[in-house]
């Protein structure tokens, strides 16, 4: 697969500063597809250096105008949509029907969500004798990761440039062939030479970079909280602002009278998307004691329809394989039952974990306290709704969630009780205007829709 030798820097393709390299390696037959250059800190120097030079006429464009070049960019993302989900494919591993529907199709409806939010958006305010204006916060540092490589990026950029901002990408390791697809969209869509920046890197070394520039008014970081936390200490240092999108424990929360086999048929479904690689996964169903066996069965049924190869792909990379493999194994001698799957690998090429379902999980399990990042169900008993609610707030986490009853109602007033940022009701569909952020070390501000449009924003108020 083709791929550039450069930095997307300043509108053009640039030589790197340096002669490093990073391999792309197909998770599904472990062999090298590309090479992309490995950026340094002079790399991100040179594209927050552009992005600061366009600045101030990309700020002062007229929203009509902004939203007229992110919905061009939204047709060549909806233009090129085989190509792209091909190439999230190759490096990946997603299905490729998957990857046609959600890795492409979901960032063409956010791109087009933005078009139209930054025509339509309140930039100005009044409030008694002042008026409050709204502005761009400046150069964004948008480091993104690789498990919805597109998506994560069109949330970003899409908003950040619907504010008015400029910015600098540097994209997960594992797939930056899809950020280079990206890059050469903006130019398709006509966006001026600074206004989108791309530098390919490593995280300790460009992410890092980026995260410490003087010349970045705002980092927006979406991966591990471990990580989150060390971007966060970054900007504190200098008070600079951060969005932080970070990990989850998610509970799917199945209270006595719903749809038993409706919820646990979802619930496996959710998992299993995108081979577990989701933060906002529900990796925790709890059932109530009466029901736990009858849910176990029917988890054990839903799971054995993911085949490792055809319904499910592989995990990223080799450090992930043995880390979600490690976690099965942990899971087992903390005392878990093994129901479906195991660490086992369930073919002889290819990073591909076998879904696993996992019973009699207690709360202070490994598998039931930390992110796991692969296709594994532990499903955790309670005895009543406020036994539930304790076990699902139990984690260090609060970023998704859903909850099933006999009635809308009823999960509602349990999920208003959640400490968790986005809930799904009675299986309620994703909706790509609805904020997305979490609680807790789940992370800070939130993406999508007006509330991820305001992320990229500071207040002026003036007084008459």
């Amino acid at each position: 697969m083709k791929a550039h030798d450069g930095m997307y820097i300043g509108g053009e393709w640039r030589a790197a500063a340096g002669t490093d390299t990073i391999a792309v390696v197909d998770p599904t037959d472990e062999q090298v597809i590309a090479h992309v250059p490995a950026g340094t800190a002079e790399d991100v120097d040179a594209a927050v250096r552009a992005a600061r030079a366009a600045l101030p006429a990309w700020a002062a464009t007229a929203p009509a105008e902004r939203a007229a070049r992110i919905g061009a960019l939204r047709d060549v993302l909806a233009a090129r949509q085989e190509e792209i989900a091909e190439t999230v494919t190759a490096e990946l591993g997603s299905p490729l029907p998957l990857s046609r529907t959600v890795h492409v199709g979901l960032p063409v409806l956010v791109a087009g969500s933005y078009a139209e939010l930054a025509a339509s958006y309140a930039f100005e305010e009044k409030h008694g004798n002042s008026t409050v204006l709204l502005e761009p916060v400046g150069v964004v540092g948008a480091i993104t990761p690789w498990n919805y490589p597109l998506h994560q990026i069109v949330a970003k950029v899409a908003a950040a440039l619907a504010a008015g901002c400029t910015v600098v990408l540097k994209p997960a390791e594992d797939t930056p062939l899809t950020a280079q697809l990206f890059a050469e969209a903006t130019e398709e869509a006509g966006l001026s030479a600074g206004v989108f920046n791309l530098v390919t890197g490593l995280g300790p070394v460009a992410g890092q970079a980026l995260a410490a520039h003087e010349d970045v008014d705002l980092v927006s970081f979406t991966g591990s909280t471990a990580v989150g936390k060390q971007i966060g200490a970054i900007a504190g240092g200098a008070v600079k602002r951060v969005a932080l999108e970070l990990g989850g424990k998610s509970a799917n929360v199945i209270l006595p009278g719903a749809d038993l086999a409706r919820a646990v048929h979802v619930g496996v479904a959710h998992v299993m998307s995108n081979s577990g690689q989701m933060c906002s996964a529900w990796t925790r169903m709890l059932v109530d004691s009466e029901r736990y066996e009858e849910a176990v069965a029917l988890a054990a049924t839903a799971v054995a329809k993911y085949v490792p190869g055809e319904r499910i792909g592989p995990v990223v990379n080799a450090r992930q394989w043995a880390r979600v493999r490690g976690y099965i194994e942990k899971g087992i001698e903390e005392g878990a039952r093994l129901v479906a799957g195991g660490p086992e690998a369930p073919r002889e090429q290819g990073y591909f974990v076998s879904p696993t379902v996992f019973a009699d999980v207690t709360p202070e399990m490994t598998i039931a306290q930390e992110e796991i990042f692969g296709p594994v169900v532990s499903i955790l008993k309670y005895e009543d709704e406020d036994d539930a609610l304790r076990i699902a707030n139990g984690t260090v986490y609060g970023l998704a969630g859903a909850v099933w009853a006999a009635d809308d109602a009823t999960a509602v007033a349990f999920a208003r009780r959640m400490d968790t940022g986005q809930v799904d009701i009675n299986g309620g569909r994703f909706n790509p205007l609805a904020p997305f952020g979490g609680y807790k070390q789940s992370g800070v501000g939130r993406e999508l829709g007006a509330h991820g449009l305001a992320e990229y924003l500071q207040t002026k108020s003036l007084q008459f």
